[in-house]
């Protein structure tokens, strides 16, 4: 009797818990209703927040456009006096316009987009209906811009590398003689057409580029002999093709990790005495890449740039244009990785006889001098904050104007801010300071900058300033976003919590419905990427952000974003976390941020905790439940990719390094998938060829061995993404129906959800 006593008990608390969350549940039809129409709602809500500046320093104004309350407005600034005036008359525009589209269309409401003035504002050009046009201001004409005159891309694969085999020709500065390669040699022909070979030893298996570099003074010649390598390929079946019944296979050359890569060595020939001149290249085996051969301006020497396989070694190396000798500039030498995708600088002064470089050396990303032989003169920036970005290094004055974040102490340690400095390091001018992530556009002989910033809490302010001192001249505009909060929408919160060490500020941001009740619990989902190429989580303000956060939050969540250890822009040691060690995701701060929030918000159920996350996110959305399952109980995967030996090459090597080690099995979601504990939606476009599609197929693969539930969707035609509106709609529906309890509702209206394309 005892014992049915207890077990009743325990009945009745389980049916209480589950009746105290059904009672609060949504995800019900009028909560997708309504999360759907706030995707409608929130658009075109912030006003007086200019973008797509322009200087016309023909004239000393600058030009914006603007939302308003009546439209999109375009705007002239006067830099001198600051006065305001429309950039052309709209209306007159809109006639034209008209005319153009044969139906009406209205001055504020103008189907353009791409508007950039000339110099002088005479005329301006615009993309409509996918073509580029002019438009005269005096005359109100509209042309269109042929399309021989557009700017167009190659159209090729972003992995391919770039050809070096081609019957390119190329003139000498003094036009006297032509360069060329014939049959895998360099060839050189002036104006009597005889043909005269510098080399000798090219071959089929180990030919010279047609990439070749001209002295200035036209007396040398420097190309590289390549050894080749083999291509990669990864195959992609289009199952659905638009023009056949039948499907299509295609192939794409997509190198991994561990693959052979070509091999350069650098060679030097003199013209006058057709001689080539043997280089040394002791110093750059094992190359990742080598950099273009560049010619200093009086023809001393050309330089390159090293990367060794594994970038731990890079190096800026000068080759003497007379007895082909060698010397490295810049040495840099790293235990873990040296970040060359995302933090190199290097602006050589004076024709080399100075070189300023970025290096994470004294364990932040700073600005050094070299002198011309390689020793360091000074260190420019120092200080426990990022040297972000430089804009411009003026050589007469000897100052650099640069971006940077963390300096200003109490303020969100990402928020840019502008800074000028001397070379030797003195004279630090903060040109921007105010609490906000900063946007500079300066004018052409940098004495005055459009500077806009904003917060994820605060709308933009656009200001006008002095570019010596950082003075205000003018405020331009104040953001307005009254109309967009008459919506229900919430700001997102700034919040901060202590990482893994208890000492390390963790930076995010927590999102709540409009319909938000603090009497409530919330299942909690996190949107996660993680790669350590950046920091992802939003500084500025806008009415969402990729992954459609806000609307996902309306059916009846906590969303949550933050950047934990191994992101960039941070200090050397934060970065490095992610060193052969990229399942790690900086989960162990992840978690303490949303403990923290929780304990804070007693409404944020950490007992119900979700993810998602594509691409990388979508390696570390699932290696949360395979990795941290006491604390991540759903997950949607897209486009992840699971295996780092299956993904690209420079990537994955930069992180994971080289060669291949068993760190590469520790961190892969395939090797680790029997581990899997909780819910798992997968998705997957059959066209993907920035992950390899096989990369979650092999996942797949071992979770059916090891007899794991979990669920997958695969979307024909689709390449990198989220998955669309359709995945979209299967990733609200996994969340709704695993952490609230609810089944998801038909989905049977037209869905207008918006996916920021990949």
């Amino acid at each position: 009797m005892l014992r049915n006593r207890t077990f009743y008990k325990s009945l009745l608390a389980v049916a209480l818990l589950q009746l105290n969350i059904t009672a609060f549940a949504q995800g019900k039809i009028e909560d997708y209703k309504r999360a759907e129409a706030f995707n409608a709602s929130m658009q075109n809500k912030i006003y007086y927040s200019p973008n797509g500046f322009k200087w016309l320093d023909g004239k000393k104004e600058f030009f914006y456009s603007m939302l308003t309350e009546r439209g999109t407005e375009y705007t002239l600034v006067n830099s001198n006096n600051f006065t305001k005036r429309p950039a052309f008359d709209q209306q007159q525009f809109a006639v034209a316009l008209s005319a153009l589209a044969k139906k009406e269309i209205t001055a504020y409401k103008l189907p353009i987009y791409g508007v950039t003035f000339n110099d002088d504002g005479t005329n301006f050009r615009f993309n409509y209906d996918n073509r580029l046009w002019a438009y005269d201001v005096s005359s109100a004409k509209i042309s269109e811009i042929s399309n021989s005159n557009q700017q167009r891309t190659n159209g090729g694969y972003w992995g391919d590398r770039p050809a070096d085999q081609n019957d390119r020709r190329t003139k000498s500065p003094d036009g006297k003689w032509t360069a060329f390669i014939k049959n895998y040699n360099v060839f050189i022909v002036g104006d009597d057409n005889k043909e005269q070979q510098l080399s000798f030893d090219g071959s089929e298996g180990e030919y010279y580029s047609s990439s070749v570099s001209w002295s200035p003074d036209a007396k040398k010649l420097a190309t590289n002999k390549v050894r080749p390598n083999k291509p990669h390929l990864i195959y992609l079946i289009e199952s659905s093709p638009t023009t056949q019944l039948q499907p299509i296979l295609q192939s794409r050359n997509y190198l991994k990790p561990g693959d052979a890569l070509p091999q350069m060595q650098p060679s030097l020939f003199l013209i006058d005495s057709k001689k080539q001149v043997p280089v040394d290249a002791s110093k750059i085996q094992s190359q990742y890449s080598l950099s273009r051969l560049d010619w200093r301006k009086d023809s001393r020497a050309f330089t390159f740039e090293y990367n060794q396989r594994g970038h731990q070694k890079y190096s800026i190396v000068e080759v003497n244009g007379t007895n082909g000798s060698v010397k490295e500039l810049v040495n840099e030498e790293v235990k873990t990785f040296f970040s060359y995708s995302g933090k190199k600088y290097r602006y050589d002064v004076n024709d080399g006889k100075e070189i300023i470089w970025s290096s994470e050396r004294d364990g932040w990303n700073h600005l050094y001098l070299y002198d011309a032989n390689g020793k360091v003169k000074n260190q420019i920036t120092k200080g426990d904050w990022v040297m972000r970005n430089v804009v411009k290094v003026d050589e007469q004055d000897r100052t650099i104007i640069f971006e940077a974040s963390g300096m200003e102490k109490n303020l969100d340690p990402y928020f840019i801010q502008y800074y000028k400095i001397n070379f030797n390091g003195s004279g630090l001018v903060k040109l921007t300071t105010e609490n906000g992530n900063h946007q500079a556009t300066f004018n052409s002989d940098y004495s005055k900058f459009i500077d806009i910033y904003s917060r994820i809490d605060a709308p933009q302010k656009t200001l006008l300033r002095d570019a010596k001192t950082g003075k205000i001249l003018k405020e331009l505009e104040n953001g307005n976003a009254d109309e967009l909060l008459k919506t229900g929408w919430k700001m997102p919160e700034v919040f901060t919590a202590k990482g893994r060490d208890g000492k390390t500020d963790i930076w995010g941001m927590i999102i709540r419905p409009s319909n938000f009740d603090p009497a409530k619990k919330y299942p909690v989902i996190e949107y996660i990427y993680a790669g350590p190429h950046d920091s992802f989580v939003p500084k500025n303000f806008a009415n969402d952000s990729r992954g459609s956060l806000h609307e996902l939050a309306e059916l009846g969540f906590i969303v949550v974003q933050c950047d934990g250890m191994g992101t960039s822009n941070r200090s050397k040691a934060f970065h490095d976390v992610a060193w052969k060690n990229l399942k790690d995701g900086g989960f162990p701060d992840r978690i303490e941020f949303i403990k923290a929030a929780a304990k804070k918000y007693s409404y944020m159920d950490t007992e119900r905790v979700g993810i998602f996350g594509n691409s990388a996110g979508g390696q570390s959305s699932l290696g949360a439940l395979l990795f941290h399952p006491e604390f991540y109980k759903v997950a949607v995967s897209s486009s992840g990719c699971h295996d780092n030996r299956m993904d690209k090459m420079w990537w994955n090597e930069q992180w994971m390094g080289y060669p291949i080690g068993p760190e590469y099995a520790a961190s892969s979601n395939v090797d680790n998938a029997h581990k899997l504990e909780g819910k798992l939606l997968l998705i997957l476009g059959e066209l993907d060829d920035n992950v390899d599609p096989a990369s979650t197929m092999q996942v797949i693969n071992k979770l059916v061995k090891a007899n794991k539930n979990f669920d997958f969707l695969f979307v024909p035609g689709m390449g990198h993404s989220l998955g669309g509106d359709y995945g979209e709609r299967k990733r609200r529906d996994f969340f709704v129906k695993h952490l609230i309890g609810v089944d998801p509702p038909e989905w049977t209206w037209k869905t207008s959800v918006a996916v920021p394309k990949p």
